[in-house]
């Protein structure tokens, strides 16, 4: 199945947390990958010199730099870096526009919600602003970080306010932006009560010790105990 489909299956298909990872990222790495795309052949040597960067920042950010951190090579990071510049001129993504960006990839649906929650995931800017650094180092490691890598992620993704642990509110809330964002692409349609159950199936699997909450150990267990390695590294592969 094309990864740009959307079904029920295809997203939570029995609701396991492999699955659930596999997509919430697959589709993150492939809208990434897509919105720094760009046929413009100007030099990035010198975009490069000429970004400013906001004066959070202590140092300027070499290419050699982008390349080392995020081990891609001098051209995807000119590539990226060329694409990343065309549709943000200031050098930053806030939040706003980053919802803009998402909603140009879901027109069916409103995926504000979903953008708002990867958006806190990846930015670390104490302004509020995504950086190209922080934009190609996220997309680094959705493709090319391990599995251990990329479950981290995920939990950061689920834990919306960021206290180490994931509610069962937590779960509702990323999975129905999941499903709000592709709006009414869904196959066979859902509706709240079964986006509630889905949600609730999803998190008493992975609440091991049934106190309430899933903790980082038991969603990496969870993740890792359903993860077939070769079959997640091939989706990851796909969204680009």
């Amino acid at each position: 199945m094309p990864v740009g489909m959307f079904t029920p299956g295809s997203l939570l298909a029995g609701y396991s947390s492999s699955n659930c990872y596999h997509w919430v990222q697959g589709k993150t790495a492939w809208i990434i990958r897509n919105f720094t795309s760009s046929d413009s052949k100007s030099d990035l040597d010198n975009d490069l010199e000429d970004f400013e960067l906001p004066p959070v920042r202590q140092r300027p950010v070499s290419l050699d730099q982008l390349c080392k951190e995020s081990k891609f090579t001098r051209k995807e990071v000119q590539q990226l870096y060329r694409g990343f510049k065309q549709e943000c001129p200031t050098g930053v993504v806030d939040e706003e526009a980053f919802k803009d960006i998402y909603s140009q990839f879901f027109p069916h649906g409103d995926s504000s919600h979903y953008a708002r929650f990867v958006f806190n995931t990846i930015q670390k800017d104490p302004n509020g602003n995504l950086t190209f650094q922080e934009f190609l180092n996220t997309l680094s490691l959705l493709c090319n970080g391990s599995v251990q890598d990329k479950i981290d992620w995920a939990f950061s993704l689920y834990d919306t306010n960021n206290e180490g642990r994931i509610t069962r509110q937590d779960m509702l809330s990323v999975i129905e932006a999941m499903y709000t964002m592709v709006g009414n692409c869904t196959d066979p349609p859902v509706d709240a009560d079964s986006i509630k159950e889905h949600a609730d199936t999803a998190f008493t699997r992975m609440d091991l010790d049934k106190d309430g909450f899933v903790s980082k150990d038991e969603f990496d267990e969870a993740c890792l105990k359903s993860c077939d390695v070769s079959k997640t590294t091939g989706i990851f592969n796909a969204c680009l």
